[in-house]
């Protein structure tokens, strides 16, 4: 198999409402956030990691398609179009050759970063929102195990960058343009 050609997405995706891709909790702190958002680890910028949206295009493709194994695992045939973008779930005895989407991370774009850092200048207003959740007990109609989740807050943007890797095979079996639609169905 042979690499013919990439195909390049690019686009923004923007936050419509708040945004909670978990990160880790580096330390215990009494009255801290429980469930942080996810950060660059050096700029310490919130960002969606390419896997995130990666899983999130599959699964949702695999719902709609009626793909989804019944232990509720990924696609592992080897055959449909579903395995030859996003490659086939724990089987290596398939003969589609390698996965064909890459997605990167997706970081805050400039508008974004200048936006924020604007209005904390300003009005002290941060790009990070903190929401608190809980459970409640429906027969007492009281608040149980409250907890503090960091959220990205609505209006942010993200740069998006998606690769599709064109192969001659797919040239050969007539699946480029199956593949390139089935990418930006997933978008949707």
């Amino acid at each position: 198999m042979r690499l013919e050609r990439f195909i390049v997405f690019k686009g923004i995706i923007e936050c419509k409402t708040g945004l909670h891709i978990g990160g880790s909790v580096e330390g215990i702190e009494i009255g801290g956030v429980d469930n942080p958002v996810i950060k660059h680890p050096i700029s310490k910028e919130p960002y969606i990691p390419g896997s995130s949206l990666k899983g999130k295009m599959r699964s949702s493709l695999e719902k709609e398609m009626g793909k989804i194994e019944t232990n509720g695992e990924p696609c592992k045939c080897g055959q449909c179009i579903i395995c030859r973008v996003f490659g086939p779930h724990k089987n290596p005895n398939h003969n589609l050759g390698p996965t064909r989407i890459i997605v990167r991370d997706a970081n805050l774009n400039a508008e974004t970063k200048e936006f924020w850092r604007k209005l904390a200048e300003e009005k002290g207003v941060s790009l990070i929102e903190y929401k608190t959740e809980n459970v409640v007990d429906r027969v007492k109609g009281t608040a149980l195990h409250p907890r503090t989740m960091e959220r990205v807050a609505a209006g942010a943007k993200f740069d998006m960058e998606i690769v599709v890797q064109i192969l001659d095979k797919d040239i050969n079996e007539n699946k480029e343009q199956e593949m390139i639609n089935l990418v930006k169905k997933g978008f949707n």
